[in-house]
């Protein structure tokens, strides 16, 4: 029997982590006076956040047990003429699911940073951070109304830019948390004119009353062209998203925020922040499902990050990048999931990928520490021998991540490519070889990465940086000896996150699909879109599903990846030099990005600012400023030097000017009469 949730419960998840961030940004820092030490920072937090995630899995279990709901304004900020500024929760599956996925990595990394983080000055700074991160995300995926949303999208992209540039005094960390703010803010641009369209048209800014006027916005068209209304708002808030979640062409800034500290790599950057954008979608699908051009779009957009992203992963040697690539390209696949209306599909993979790619990230991490800050995967290698649990969840989260039947990360991404094939949009045959293909290059770059670190010969002593501390904001300085494994608070976490990446697609799959877990969180307009009909009719079971994908064309591509990344580096090393000789115009680009860099600064950048100059000096200086203002004096003072020759104070002068005056009067009315 459904049941209502309590709004003192619900509004105590969000703010607990909020009171950790203060207490330790206020009182543990030097803006507060430093009265609270590094251990009481850090149980601030952390306790904040465990009892966040300790409330949303009680939520959740109430949510996919007993049917219990809650969608409810707390607060009215303000009313302009009938619209409505509120704050308010809606609590369903789709919620109840992203706040225990939110809630329990924030707290597997606020537990990891103790460890990560343990000499660096910034260390409550820090904690603050990611538990204001964590409220902000929170306040995101809770929120009824469009209002709410926006505020906790921003929001996270402000805790985003403090925390790429948390090294405020690295050069490269200033340029990638400006470069990821700039390029949100392109995203931003398009998602608050798509809100305030729906603002304009629907009258409010409430989920239900929007989604009830769906159908009447379905009919409107554009003003002034022939476009459908709601082609126009579905597009304008998928380029939010296309901004928050790294969708090609804005996907530049999510590499570079690895300049940040390893914690907030898993965090925002592959658990949370980044699936913004997908959440939003699925939480709007009864507008998308109006528009097979926006679905379309989306498709193209999905297929391309999934595939090309891939690409450079294979080049890169930094094994966050490395890692930070993988997520593009699985983001690409969440995406081209709602293109196929997959709406649930998609959310399914953003929860299996969070714990394997935040477990994939800490791995890294853990790796970074026992090699004393290198992360140049060519100067690792045997390292499993050394860090066996870093070793080993690294390996699970790898499995996991390139689709190994009855791995978690098998599930979702398996049901991706099935959605794709049983899609019957224009674009879906693009969409099925991008997605097909990923397989091959995931499973390329991932074990190429993981042979590299774990096996073969041991390289970190010929590290030509190796007696640079290339993060010397850590505060370790150990002399480049052998990797020794991490202390308990990075092994734990590593260990948590582990288990759901195996088992917690097995686990779920049944309810979140085919189930009613997300019955009234997720439209899909069947008689159309006939995908997820196509899924449920050839699902039996999770079991009978890893026995039919060791058959399927994704598993022999993902052993393919991996047998051909074992060959390359473990078997016959010199070949991937020699074969990168061969096809050196195709590195160049991949080792270029596409250029997109250089034509986001050259071109886009200098452009903006010759414009800027222009509008500037032509406009500013010259029109407004030298035009009207000086010129609208300088007029002024003209004519008053010329009126100032008449005006004497002689009556002689006066009396010559009124005759001089009647004279030519005179003159004038003869000439007419004449």
């Amino acid at each position: 029997m459904s049941q209502t949730l309590s709004a003192s419960t619900l509004l105590a998840v969000p703010l607990a982590p909020l009171v950790g961030s203060i207490l330790a940004g206020v009182l543990g820092t030097s803006f507060g006076g430093n009265r609270i030490g590094r251990r009481l920072s850090h149980t601030f937090t952390i306790l904040g956040v465990l009892i966040a995630f300790v409330l949303s899995a009680t939520t959740l279990k109430s949510v996919a047990l007993d049917g219990a709901r809650f969608n409810e304004t707390l607060y009215t900020w303000m009313v302009v003429g009938g619209l409505k500024m509120e704050i308010g929760f809606l609590v369903d599956g789709l919620t109840a699911m992203m706040m225990c996925v939110v809630t329990f990595v924030s707290l597997m990394v606020h537990i990891y940073t103790v460890g990560y983080m343990e000499e660096d000055d910034g260390y409550n700074r820090f904690f603050s951070y990611i538990s204001l991160f964590t409220f902000s995300m929170l306040m995101l995926v809770m929120s009824n109304n469009m209002l709410q949303l926006f505020f906790g999208w921003e929001a996270v992209g402000l805790v985003s830019y403090l925390l790429i540039g948390f090294w405020f005094n690295k050069p490269t960390a200033i340029f990638a948390n400006m470069k990821a703010f700039l390029v949100n803010r392109v995203g931003d641009f398009g998602f608050i004119l798509g809100i305030g369209l729906i603002a304009a048209y629907a009258g409010t800014l409430n989920y239900t009353e929007t989604f009830a006027k769906a159908g009447e916005l379905g009919k409107l068209t554009f003003p002034g062209t022939d476009w459908m209304l709601i082609t126009v708002i579905c597009i304008c808030l998928f380029i939010g998203a296309m901004g928050k979640s790294a969708q090609f062409p804005l996907h530049v800034w999510l590499p570079d925020s690895m300049e940040g500290p390893t914690p907030i790599s898993a965090l925002i950057h592959a658990a949370t922040m980044v699936t913004a954008g997908i959440f939003m979608v699925a939480r709007m699908s009864p507008l998308f499902e109006l528009s097979d051009t926006a679905l379309n779009f989306i498709l193209v957009i999905g297929a391309i990050t999934a595939l090309f992203m891939g690409f450079l992963g294979i080049i890169q040697n930094d094994i966050k990048r490395v890692v930070a690539y993988s997520t593009l390209s699985q983001l690409g696949y969440m995406t081209v999931a709602l293109g196929a209306s997959a709406y649930s599909v998609a959310i399914f993979h953003l929860m299996t990928h969070a714990f394997f790619k935040a477990l994939l990230f800490l791995g890294a991490g853990s790796v970074i520490m026992g090699l004393h800050h290198n992360q140049d995967i060519r100067w690792m290698g045997g390292v499993r021998k050394y860090m066996p649990i870093t070793w080993i969840t690294s390996l699970l989260g790898s499995l996991a991540l390139i689709g190994t039947p009855l791995f978690s990360g098998f599930y979702s991404k398996d049901e991706i490519i099935l959605a794709i094939h049983a899609s019957s949009l224009p674009a879906s045959g693009f969409a099925y070889f991008a997605v097909l293909t990923g397989v091959f290059v995931t499973a390329f770059y991932s074990f190429r990465m993981y042979f590299l670190v774990f096996h073969g010969k041991e390289r970190y002593g010929q590290n030509p940086d190796a007696h640079h501390d290339s993060h010397g904001h850590h505060g370790h300085h150990e002399s480049p000896t052998k990797p020794h494994e991490s202390p308990w608070v990075i092994t734990v976490p590593l260990i948590l996150l582990a288990i759901p990446s195996v088992v917690i697609g097995f686990i779920t799959i049944q309810p979140m699909l085919f189930g009613e877990f997300f019955k009234d969180s997720i439209y899909v307009n069947g008689e159309i879109h006939k995908a997820m009909e196509m899924l449920r009719a050839e699902f039996h079971g999770p079991a009978q599903l890893a026995l039919h994908g060791l058959t399927a064309a994704p598993f022999w591509l993902a052993l393919a990846g991996v047998v051909s990344a074992f060959y390359l580096y473990m078997v016959n090393p010199t070949l991937p030099a020699a074969i990168q000789k061969r096809i050196q115009p195709v590195y160049t680009l991949l080792e270029n990005k596409y250029y997109l860099d250089w034509i986001n600064e050259n071109i886009l950048a200098r452009g903006a600012r010759a414009l800027g100059t222009g509008l500037w000096k032509g406009g500013d200086e010259a029109v407004i400023d030298g035009l009207l203002v000086n010129g609208s004096w300088k007029v002024v003072g003209w004519v008053s030097g010329l009126v100032r020759w008449f005006q004497t104070g002689y009556l002689y002068h006066y009396a010559f000017a009124m005759i001089l005056g009647v004279f030519v009067l005179m003159t004038y009315f003869v000439w007419l009469n004449k």
